[in-house]
């Protein structure tokens, strides 16, 4: 059984130690976090060994899980890398590129299965969207656009909303419309006392002529997590929350250039209800297949590179008020 460790457990850590102690042929040997109190209660919550120092931990794992704040991935996915272990690495993968583009050659010339936690990749609403894409059930498409809005989250403090919220946006948009060349970005900050930027309107130019657009905010009371794609056969709206897909066309009958108001439309509204799997399972599971089988992860740490670099030149874009080339 392959032998896994949780570095990090704020929220996404938990869930992820939860998981860990409910997959088949693994074993989640212990978790650790640097507030020992959280260590002790997510140790006891999941039956394992509470670990203190992490590097305790990594003599005893063959790959590991890391979710610590973000300006910390470098040093622990270093520090494993050198012991030989696999790892899964929360999102965005580094604080910096230089640093992301160093972890990712060091993976590869050590042949280490890098993963990043770019969950929405793993949710069954843009697998099948991604699939019917390739197989042009949808037509070509022509724009993609996504919604990720919510309340201001507490815990998330050493990074904005655009590498907090627009990393999983970016990922799929990639995935479904090719590489981007320019970004161009409108951000601010509107709550009081924090750091960086809580709302944005990013504009993706994609190499291919494809458009992409998203907005993210942690000021709207309610949570949308959404995606949009504009095809020449279709309008189909994909929802994260709900794992659904909602694909609409439309034809015009009896149109009188005269009389515009009372021309016939027919519209066509086919709601696609999916099998619900939690992503969070799928990602870990799929870490696990790359691990045991020597297979590259869904979300490669090229992919976390790639979208780490998008959304620094949204931040920059934002900032200078102009398109910046990727």
């Amino acid at each position: 059984m392959l032998k896994i460790g949780v570095i990090g457990l704020g929220s996404m850590g938990k869930n992820h130690a939860r998981v860990c102690s409910e997959v088949e042929n693994v074993e989640l040997v212990g978790v650790s976090d640097i507030n020992e109190s959280t260590t002790r209660h997510i140790a006891e919550r999941v039956k394992v060994k509470p670990f203190y120092d992490y590097k305790e931990l990594i003599a005893e794992i063959d790959a590991a899980i890391v979710a610590t704040p973000t300006a910390s991935h470098f040093e622990i996915a270093n520090n494993l890398i050198d012991a030989g272990k696999h790892l899964l690495l929360e999102k965005p993968i580094c604080d910096t590129v230089e640093k992301a583009n160093k972890l990712v050659k060091k993976a590869e010339q050590e042949d280490i299965a890098l993963a990043i936690g770019h969950i929405e990749k793993h949710n069954p609403a843009v697998n099948f969207v991604k699939d019917s894409l390739d197989k042009g059930d949808f037509g070509e498409l022509v724009t993609v656009t996504s919604k990720r809005v919510s309340n201001f989250p507490g815990r998330i403090k050493d990074v904005g909303v655009i590498l907090d919220f627009g990393v999983h946006d970016v990922d799929v948009m990639r995935l479904l419309a090719g590489e981007i060349e320019s970004v161009y970005a409108r951000a601010g900050k509107f709550t009081p006392g924090i750091e960086y930027e809580d709302h944005a309107n990013v504009v993706l130019n994609f190499e291919n002529g494809i458009c992409g657009v998203m907005e993210i905010n942690w000021l709207t009371p309610v949570k949308i997590r959404k995606l949009f794609l504009t095809c020449s056969s279709n309008f189909v709206e994909a929802d994260y929350m709900n794992q659904s897909v909602t694909i609409s066309s439309s034809t015009f009958n009896n149109i009188n250039d005269l009389d515009l108001f009372h021309s016939q439309i027919n519209h066509n509204v086919n709601h696609v209800a999916l099998e619900k799997k939690e992503p969070l399972r799928n990602e870990i599971e799929d870490f696990i297949n790359a691990v045991e089988n020597n297979k590259q992860p869904l979300a490669t740490g090229r992919d976390g590179l790639i979208t780490l670099k998008v959304c620094k030149a949204a931040t920059t874009s934002y900032k200078m008020g102009k398109e910046v080339k990727i």
